[in-house]
C-alpha cells in the first residue's frame, strides 16, 4: 500500500470506540433482558469479543448495519478454545469475566497476541479466587473462576485499564463489590459505562470502588473513537493547507493526552459542540495545519496518549527543535514494539529518533520521504502513522496494510477523501 503527500480537507467521520465497544459488549452480557448497541467498532479486534462472548452463550443479533441487540444469558463454558486473535483487550477483560462467573475456557490469540505479557491479570485474577495457568507468561492460558471470590481489594502494580476492567467485571459477573487501587489516570471508560447503566461506582485518578451493579441498561450510542481521529488530526496539522471538522469524536480526558501534546507544541486544534452521549464527552474537533515546536511530554500525558504515541512522534517530526517523550515501557508490549517502529518510521524520512529510558528524543525538522517501504510488523497504528507521515513528508509504502482492519476497516478511504476534497 502506498500513501501519498496531500493536505486533507472536509469533513471526516470515524468509527465507534473500539475500547467502549469492547466494554459495552461485554457489560451487556450481564442483563437478564435485550440491550441495544449502536455504533460499535467494526475492526477484527471488536469482533474477537464479540464471537468469544457468543461461544459463552450470548446471543447477539444484527438489528441494522450500525445496531446490534445483545441478549445476555446464563453463561456457559466455552466448548472451543477462545480465539482473541490480536486483541489484548478481549484476553484479558474475558479472563476477569470468566473468574467472576465461575467458568472454565482456554484463551488464545495470533503470534502477536502470543507475545504480550498476561501474568499482570493473571495474578491478580488468582488472588479473588480463580485458577490461572499461563504459557511462559502469556496466551495460552487456561482459567477457572470461583464461585467463592477471596480478595476484593486490589492494589495495581502499574496503571491499566485493562487489568482494572478486569478486576471490575470479576466484580460483576461474580455479583460482589471490589476495590482497585493505584491507578494513575487509566482510561476510564469502564467506570462511566456502569455508573450510565445504574451501578454505585465511584471512582477517581487512582481509585476504583464498585458497590453495586448494572441494571438500567439503557441503549449506548458509541462515541467516535478518538485514537482513529489522531490520525487525521496530526495529518491536518502538518500538511500545509489542511483545514479539517471530525464529528462525533470521543474527547474523554483519560484519552486525550495527544491533544495536550499537540496544543503545547502550537497545534491551531478547536472542541466544538461539546456535549454528552451514553456516559462520555463527546465534540466535533476543527483543525488547520500549523508549524509546530518541540516540547517535553511526561509520563502523565503520555498515559493519557499512550496509543496515540506513534503519530504523537510524526508530529514531533516536523517540531522545530527536539521533542522528549518519556513514560512510555509499555509501548516495547504493545501489538509490536512501538518504540523500535517509531524509529524505523522516522528514519524513513531523514528524522534522527534516540531511545532513552522509557522514552525517546526526536530531532524535529523537514521530514522528506521519497518512497521507502516502511515495516510494520503487522502493527495497525504503525501502518496508519505511515500514511500521517507520508501526508506531510512525501510518499511512503508500507509492507502490509492489513492490520488496519484491527480497528479502522475504512481509513483507507476516509483519508484518500479528505486529500481529495483538498
Amino acid at each position: 500500500m502506498i500513501f501519498t503527500p496531500g493536505a486533507l480537507r472536509g469533513t471526516v467521520r470515524v468509527p465507534g470506540d473500539k475500547s467502549i465497544s469492547h466494554r459495552a459488549l461485554i457489560l451487556a452480557a450481564s442483563s437478564s433482558r435485550p440491550v441495544t448497541l449502536h455504533k460499535l467498532n467494526p475492526g477484527r479486534d471488536v469482533s474477537a469479543t464479540a464471537s468469544a462472548i457468543s461461544q459463552m452463550g450470548v446471543i447477539l443479533r444484527q438489528a441494522s448495519d450500525d445496531t446490534l441487540i445483545v441478549n445476555g444469558t446464563l453463561l456457559r463454558d466455552p466448548h472451543n478454545p477462545i480465539d482473541c486473535m490480536n486483541s489484548g483487550s478481549t484476553a484479558r477483560m474475558l479472563m476477569g469475566v470468566c473468574a467472576g462467573a465461575n467458568l472454565r475456557a482456554r484463551f488464545d490469540g495470533d503470534d502477536s497476541l502470543r507475545r504480550r505479557p498476561m501474568e499482570p491479570i493473571a495474578a491478580q485474577l488468582r488472588a479473588f479466587g480463580a485458577r490461572i495457568e499461563t504459557t511462559n507468561g502469556s496466551l495460552p492460558a487456561d482459567v477457572q473462576g470461583t464461585s467463592e471470590p477471596q480478595t476484593r481489594r486490589f492494589i495495581l502494580l502499574a496503571p491499566s485499564a485493562q487489568v482494572k476492567t478486569a478486576l471490575l467485571l470479576a466484580g460483576v459477573f461474580g455479583r460482589v463489590p471490589v476495590t482497585v487501587t493505584g491507578d494513575r489516570s487509566s482510561r476510564d471508560h469502564t467506570e462511566r459505562l456502569l455508573r450510565y447503566w445504574g451501578a454505585d461506582v465511584e471512582f477517581d485518578r487512582e481509585h476504583v470502588e464498585l458497590r453495586s451493579f448494572p441494571q438500567a441498561f439503557e441503549p449506548v450510542h458509541v462515541a467516535g473513537d478518538f485514537s482513529a481521529a489522531a490520525f487525521f488530526i496530526v495529518a491536518a496539522t502538518i500538511a500545509e493547507g489542511s483545514s479539517l471538522r471530525l464529528e462525533g469524536v470521543g474527547v474523554n480526558p483519560s484519552r486525550t493526552g495527544l491533544l495536550d501534546a499537540l496544543q503545547s507544541m502550537g497545534a491551531r486544534i478547536h472542541l466544538e459542540n461539546v456535549r454528552e452521549q451514553s456516559g462520555e464527552p463527546i465534540a466535533d474537533i476543527s483543525v488547520e495545519s500549523a508549524p509546530l515546536r518541540g516540547v517535553s511530554v511526561g509520563a502523565d500525558v503520555a498515559l493519557r496518549a499512550i496509543d496515540e504515541i506513534p503519530v504523537l512522534a510524526v508530529a514531533a517530526a516536523f517540531a522545530r527543535g527536539e521533542t522528549r517523550i518519556t513514560g512510555i515501557h509499555d509501548l516495547r508490549n504493545k501489538e509490536s514494539d512501538r518504540v523500535s517502529a517509531i524509529v524505523r518510521l522516522l528514519r524513513a524520512a531523514g528524522i534522527e529518533v534516540q531511545t532513552l529510558p522509557g522514552g525517546i528524543a526526536i530531532a524535529g525538522g523537514t521530514p522528506r520521504a521519497t518512497g521507502a517501504t516502511v515495516e510494520t510488523h503487522g502493527d495497525h497504528r504503525t501502518a496508519m502513522a505511515t500514511a500521517v507521515l507520508a501526508a506531510g513528508a512525501g510518499q511512503l509504502a508500507v509492507d502490509d496494510d492489513a492490520s488496519i482492519d484491527v480497528s479502522f476497516p475504512s481509513f483507507r478511504e476516509a483519508l484518500s477523501a479528505a486529500q481529495i476534497s483538498s
